[in-house]
């Protein structure tokens, strides 16, 4: 009994379903390895169509992803799915957070894009906004949980503090979070087992690290030459277990988080079918043990976009190796 229990276990970790289709790349041009640029719609609709297919139910969107929501609703209408997918959006974080009425006309606003009645979660898209939670933004929330408007409140996070605090607030129930390969910042705070204990779901975000970690190192534009030393290494792995790079960063986000949930984009279908067959490839179990090692302490310049040089004439910046 024990060993199916264990087995029924696994293959529910091992679902598609744990996949979520991230759409800002339907949107806008998204990511520093993006050579494509915002697909068209038949593209678009193709890859919710083709996701949807291989067995993913939910999609990841926001108000701030430029045409993402009224893309997503088009495709969704067009495919026939729109009242069987499950749907997350992010609210713009320039709109008065407690302005109660600017928060509802927003909720507003994405379910008509959408062109569903009620979203799968709402998330914060600014973590600093947790700290109003308990004064007015709780009750905003869960007035449009109450009304059915949506089902979920959560926050997008950037840091594991951040993470920690969302995590120990009762009233929300998911949180989307930035970890790959790389970055060990929320498993070594211990956010993934107190988000178990606690009963909340985690999104995963940025598994390709917005795509620089699919860049070889002579791709690399020159002002993110500093980051050539850690793709080398991540290649090398790569090449010594035989896999491809998407296949390590996806098999080690599935098998080292197998209660989380992992986003990830495409902006064309040969992408989409990278990532679907990525996540199906079979992982030797001592390989995240080694990959913990190899990347134990890779520096934050490289792990946070947001301290990325924004130009060619940027200066580059010393990183340690």
């Amino acid at each position: 009994m024990w060993l199916d229990m264990q087995s029924n276990e696994l293959n529910k970790s091992n679902r598609t379903s744990r996949l979520v289709l991230g759409t800002a790349q339907l949107g806008m041009n998204y990511g520093i390895s993006n050579k494509t640029g915002q697909p068209d719609l038949k593209t678009a609709e193709m890859i919710v169509k083709r996701a949807w297919e291989a067995g993913v139910c939910e999609f990841d969107t926001a108000q701030g992803y430029g045409q993402s929501e009224q893309v997503l609703g088009r495709c969704l209408k067009n495919i026939g799915i729109t009242n069987k997918a499950k749907i997350i959006s992010k609210l713009d974080p320039n709109i008065d957070h407690l302005d109660r009425a600017a928060l509802s006309s927003a909720l507003t606003r994405s379910l008509h894009n959408l062109g569903i009645q009620s979203l799968y979660g709402l998330m914060l898209h600014k973590e600093d906004m947790l700290d109003s939670w308990a004064t007015r933004l709780e009750t905003s929330f869960m007035e449009m949980v109450d009304s059915g408007r949506v089902e979920h409140a959560g926050v997008s996070v950037y840091s594991p503090e951040k993470a920690i605090q969302a995590l120990n607030i009762e009233s929300i129930s998911m949180v989307q979070l930035p970890t790959n390969i790389m970055d060990r910042r929320f498993e070594k705070a211990e956010v993934f087992d107190l988000a178990e204990d606690r009963g909340k779901t985690i999104y995963i975000r940025s598994i390709f690290l917005q795509g620089l970690l699919l860049m070889s190192p002579e791709s690399l534009p020159e002002h993110m030459r500093f980051a050539a030393p850690v793709l080398d290494k991540l290649a090398l792995l790569a090449q010594d277990v035989g896999l491809s790079t998407v296949e390590l960063c996806i098999g080690y986000i599935k098998h080292t988080f197998p209660h989380s949930m992992l986003v990830f984009g495409a902006e064309t279908q040969a992408q989409l079918k990278g990532n679907i067959e990525g996540w199906d490839v079979l992982w030797p179990n001592e390989l995240a043990q080694e990959i913990q090692t190899e990347f134990r302490d890779v520096d934050e310049i490289i792990l946070n976009p947001s301290l990325w040089p924004k130009g060619k004439n940027s200066k580059r910046p010393k990183i340690r190796l």
